[in-house]
């Protein structure tokens, strides 16, 4: 890296991970649309949230580990020809009219376990290839490339693309795939943790190792249990948003797909501005002022029969959550060792998706049980008591802390 400014090196990362998002989105609308087109079976089409779930549940914490292990940018390259292999498989089966329901989901398995771990990779690689002072740009270009590609462009593109032939989304994602093994193939130098000392131990032990520093950071810790807990109510909310929308909201299918256009929307512009927004309002009422947004939105949802001000709602927190991701990321990336990286970051996304498997089963469970609006205001009361509990923890002192010299911290790979 030179200077303080992002070069060809993350331009290359950037692009890779934004078109691997476009060819993933395609994918994720066109697999439902070819079950339901053999089948109408809704336990059948309902496996497919399993599949996609299961293996973040699976394959977090030790695909952590391999990404601490080996040489990330080899280890990201090697995923993204499995997966162009495995697509390409199931592209063929359907253009010769082989391709049942079991292929798609063995396949979808595949593709999703290798993201669980590129994901990981990924975000240990950002900070090799980043100044230390432009971590939350480059996180919000991360961000604001995916957000558009797989939210906004792959939806009506890949629906597109079925209708003209159901295995042309499949290809292509395919093809993005391979232009990503390309791009991050030609990333220069090595991207390596930290050299192996001594016996390599067992998967558990590095595991728990990741775990226990990441439990030693206070700040990290608070965060990472804040977005499994919060990811619960959220994604209980999302689950039953549907009905909302057509029984409390009276919108039909174009309305509620405009709610998630609101959200996304929110998202990107909280990408493109988000570095500077942080640096204006510092990263501790980025952080506390989302946690108001939180709670506004569950009372929105719960307490207004108003298209127009849940939509509002909806916008705010997609610029919540890109910020959220933003400075969550940054954070992560400047206080963690390197050779610690891939393990805290897989802790991580094993949390949060736990707290959207559970979330995604409650949020049917308590509006059937207790009304459309309940899961709404379990969420309200859920984020107020978050907001009264962590408020201390955002303080200026310790986040300025962790935007000092890292060096202190980096040279503590270990946790005994």
């Amino acid at each position: 890296m030179t200077g303080d400014r992002l070069d060809g090196r993350f331009a290359r990362l950037w692009t890779a991970s934004t078109m691997s998002a476009l060819g993933s989105g395609m994918a994720t609308v066109a697999a439902p649309l070819y079950v339901a087109s053999r089948t109408d079976d809704p336990l059948t089409v309902s496996a497919g949230a399993a599949v996609a779930w299961l293996p973040w549940l699976l394959f977090s914490l030790p695909g952590g580990v391999l990404v601490d292990r080996i040489d990330r940018r080899r280890l990201m390259v090697v995923i993204d020809w499995v997966r162009v292999a495995v697509l390409a498989v199931l592209a063929a089966a359907m253009v010769l009219d082989r391709a049942g329901v079991a292929l798609l989901y063995a396949v979808l398995f595949v593709v999703n376990t290798g993201e669980v771990v590129f994901r990981t990779a990924a975000q240990a690689v950002v900070p090799a290839v980043v100044p230390r002072s432009r971590l939350e740009r480059a996180n919000g270009w991360l961000g604001g490339g995916t957000q558009v590609m797989q939210n906004m462009v792959a939806g009506p593109l890949g629906g597109f693309l079925f209708v003209v032939a159901a295995a042309i989304p499949f290809a292509v994602n395919a093809g993005t795939y391979a232009l990503s093994a390309v791009l991050v193939g030609l990333l220069a130098g090595t991207y390596r943790g930290a050299p192996e000392v001594g016996a390599r131990r067992s998967v558990r032990a590095e595991v728990a190792e990741g775990f226990r520093w990441l439990l030693s950071q206070r700040l990290l810790r608070t965060m990472t249990l804040l977005i499994g807990l919060l990811n619960v109510t959220l994604t209980a909310a999302l689950a039953v948003l549907v009905l909302l929308a057509t029984e409390r909201l009276g919108l039909g299918s174009v309305g509620y797909g405009a709610l998630f256009t609101c959200l996304a929307v929110g998202g990107l512009l909280g990408s493109a501005v988000g570095d500077r927004l942080v640096a204006t309002i510092t990263a501790t009422w980025t952080v506390r002022i989302g946690l108001l947004i939180e709670a506004g939105l569950h009372l929105a949802l719960a307490a207004s029969r108003s298209a127009a001000v849940v939509g509002v709602a909806l916008f705010a927190f997609g610029v919540h959550g890109a910020l959220w991701n933003m400075v969550a990321n940054s954070l992560r990336q400047r206080l963690t060792p390197p050779a610690l990286m891939g393990r805290v970051g897989s802790t991580t996304l094993f949390i949060a998706a736990g707290g959207n498997c559970v979330g995604a089963l409650l949020g049917g469970v308590v509006a059937d049980r207790f009304g459309i609006t309940a899961p709404y205001w379990v969420g309200f009361v859920v984020a107020v008591a978050v907001i009264a509990v962590t408020w201390r923890v955002f303080n200026r002192a310790t986040v300025a802390a962790a935007y000092a010299d890292p060096a202190a911290t980096r040279d503590t790979a270990a946790v005994g």
